[in-house]
């Protein structure tokens, strides 16, 4: 049996954020329990089954935790039926304070969830507010407190830098309250301005003249951006939370298994609206080489996801060149970097064979590094990490 990974996407939330474009939105009860029954059966119709163990579990959105807690009870019962979920399996939900109480939390805990993932972006109540959050500091607090005391040690906090108006004195303020929490693990994001949002609208200009180095007026600047970044890694490391991946930090053990599975070409099927699969087909020999992959992505239109058309799921075969690329750049995301033995297992062939002129010119750059058989970003690497990626597409 193969490790398999599943996440479970639940599109509700209270109202959408200012920054996000994730494919979420408001719904009423009703509506929501017509998505559960599609989402039962779209899970009881998951092909191949008895060739897999379930290794991680991650229901997110959207804001898993406006669900009443016993739907999301019935879809562990559900895995449990349908998949051989590993003893000891990760299985995270993400949260945002204010919408799970004690009770919520306790049922979450019963029913095997694991590992919490908070959405906390900001413990300052203007930039809470900027961001179209629903929720306080404070009631963060308590969201946090009733996990701890419902059982709960593997708890994530999402962070958001480079907020309009921030400071690196402000994140700092933020950084400092979390982490008096002793959280085993942060996950910090750069705010990015995504087209189609509020935030695009307000702040479009200010994010073009900071990408040409420019001084922006409502953003923080580059180089204060920066600092937020490098101030980050600083005092998360003093406070044991070794940084694993380019935006999250974990005291040792409690590294987000299913991310990491992401990052490292697990097979992996999502369920529910506009949900993505990578699943293996068909093996020749006994080796990695002789394998083809496809990717399966879920339709958006929430009507068609609901009458169970299937027609509109796009399914694309991923050559060896598409999977050489993810191997590069999902893995360089890794602070550990990408295996060059790992490669040639494979892909059949050595990393420089494909990629020589690339890896010298980013090496002398000092780019990357070669080190034991791996090749990793550099601190300056890291820095420029999405133009260092994209050198690796073929």
């Amino acid at each position: 049996m193969r490790d398999l990974e599943l996440y479970i996407h639940i599109p509700f939330c209270v109202r959408k954020c200012a920054y996000c474009d994730f494919l979420s939105m408001p719904a009423d009860i009703r509506r929501q329990e017509e998505y559960l029954r599609a989402l039962k059966r779209e899970i009881c119709l998951f092909p191949r089954r008895e060739e897999y163990r379930v290794s991680t579990v991650f229901f997110g959105g959207g804001t898993p935790s406006v669900l009443p807690a016993r739907w999301i009870a019935e879809l562990m019962e559900l895995i449990r039926r349908e998949f051989r979920l590993e003893t000891g399996a990760e299985v995270t939900l993400e949260c945002n304070p204010g919408t799970a109480d004690a009770q919520k939390l306790r049922i979450y805990r019963e029913a095997g969830i694991s590992r919490l993932s908070l959405g906390l972006q900001s413990a300052d109540g203007r930039e809470l507010e900027l961001l179209g959050r629903i929720h306080t500091w404070e009631d963060f607090l308590r969201t946090y407190d009733a996990a701890r005391e419902a059982g709960f040690e593997n708890i994530n906090t999402d962070l958001m830098s480079a907020l309009p108006g921030q400071t690196v004195q402000s994140w700092e303020r933020t950084l400092r309250r979390v982490l008096a929490l002793k959280p085993p693990h942060i996950s910090a994001y750069s705010l990015i301005i995504e087209e189609g949002t509020p935030f695009y609208e307000r702040y479009r200009e200010d994010d073009e003249l900071r990408a040409r180095g420019e001084q922006p007026r409502l953003l923080p600047s580059e180089e204060e951006e920066r600092r937020m970044y490098r101030f980050t890694e600083e005092l998360l490391a003093e406070a044991g939370l070794r940084r694993y991946e380019i935006s999250n930090y974990a005291l040792p053990g409690y590294e987000c298994r299913h991310n990491i599975g992401y990052w490292t070409g697990a097979e992996y099927a999502g369920f529910g609206l506009g949900a993505s699969s990578f699943l293996r087909l068909v093996c020749v020999g006994e080796t990695q080489r002789g394998c083809t992959y496809e990717r399966i992505r879920n339709t958006e239109d929430m009507e068609a996801y609901l009458a169970g058309d299937v027609s509109q799921r796009e399914i694309v075969p991923l050559s060896v060149e598409d999977r050489i690329e993810e191997f590069m750049f999902l893995g360089l995301r890794m602070i550990r970097g990408v295996s060059e033995a790992e490669f040639r297992e494979q892909f059949g062939r050595s990393v420089d064979e494909v990629y020589a002129p690339v890896l010298r010119r980013l090496c002398a750059l000092g780019l990357l590094v070669r080190r034991e058989g791996r090749i990793a970003l550099t601190e300056r690497g890291l820095d420029l990490s999405n133009p260092v990626m994209a050198e690796f597409l073929l």
